[in-house]
């Protein structure tokens, strides 16, 4: 192919640009668990404005800036997501889009999305979005090239939704805010481990540092982060109904989940393999949902 014809195929591909590149470039699926934490924040939040304009509001302003964010992430790393198996058919590696018009788009988001919060929300929610935001495109997208630490970076960025819901219901920070960064914070750690895992080899040849990928060839540092991940995760996930957000019926629940969390984890520290990683994978995506919607019902109750 000549320079003018590989000219034209990149011009063109915003006239290629679909709703499923949409919704890869903002990654829709991520966002709509962003908005279900942050809504299960908002509704624990003691006497909260409840299912009205105010909440809406903060849905909407923190769907757009994440939405924006990721958009912006992604012009930043579309060259490493060229080189890996998983990431090389999103619209910007392969030319659907161009650069600057995914980057005009993940701004117009951000911004947006932070009027919304900052008028309708208030302006400590507001804060709280765009340092979200912010950690994510400024920090932990670059520090993958340098340091594992990017998992923890990411961590406290995955983990701040909820604390945005809580704190657009009511306007303050306090120690119900905390618990469910806690929670949040560490169910980030065991998805991010077990994603790495199962890609350890990828993220190797695209040049991001991962846990997995400097570690041993078993996997030594790795398996023991999930498995004190997973340990963690049992006590911090029963703190909501030590603090009276809940009561026992979503203790007993948040036991059996977690006992279930930590058998995942044991299998993958015993197997390490791929199953074994993608198996708990899939199991901290079915995990915080049901804990989350076991909190609330049980709160509201």
């Amino acid at each position: 192919m000549s320079m003018s014809q590989q000219t034209s195929t990149i011009a063109a591909g915003p006239d290629r640009f679909t709703f499923a590149d949409f919704a890869e470039l903002t990654r829709l699926r991520l966002t709509s668990l962003i908005l279900v934490t942050a809504a299960v924040g908002f509704l624990l939040f003691p006497g909260h404005a409840g299912m009205g304009v105010r909440l809406l509001s903060v849905l909407i302003g923190l769907g757009l800036v994440s939405a924006g964010a990721t958009a912006c992430n992604q012009v930043i790393e579309r060259d490493t997501d060229a080189r890996m198996s998983r990431t090389q058919n999103r619209p910007l590696p392969r030319g659907r889009i161009t650069p600057p018009a995914a980057l005009g788009l993940g701004t117009i988001f951000c911004a947006l999305g932070l009027v919304v919060l900052m008028t309708k929300a208030g302006l400590p929610t507001a804060i709280l979005a765009a340092a979200s935001a912010a950690i994510y495109i400024a920090a932990y997208t670059p520090l993958k090239r340098r340091s594992s630490l990017n998992t923890l970076v990411g961590a406290v960025s995955g983990a701040l939704p909820p604390v945005i819901g809580w704190v657009g219901a009511g306007g303050r920070l306090d120690g119900g805010a905390t618990v469910l960064f806690g929670i949040l914070f560490v169910w980030q750690l065991i998805h991010l481990f077990a994603i790495a895992w199962i890609y350890r080899e990828d993220y190797a040849n695209a040049g991001l540092v991962m846990v997995s990928g400097t570690d041993d060839e078993a996997g030594t540092l790795t398996m023991r982060l999930i498995l004190l991940s997973s340990l963690t995760m049992i006590p911090i996930s029963l703190l909501p109904s030590l603090i009276g957000q809940a009561g026992l019926p979503y203790a007993l629940a948040a036991l059996v989940l977690g006992l279930g969390f930590c058998a995942a984890a044991i299998h993958l520290a015993v197997r390490r393999s791929r199953v074994a990683a993608r198996q708990l994978f899939l199991a901290s995506i079915a995990y915080l949902p049901i804990l989350l919607f076991v909190l609330v019902i049980d709160h509201v109750s």
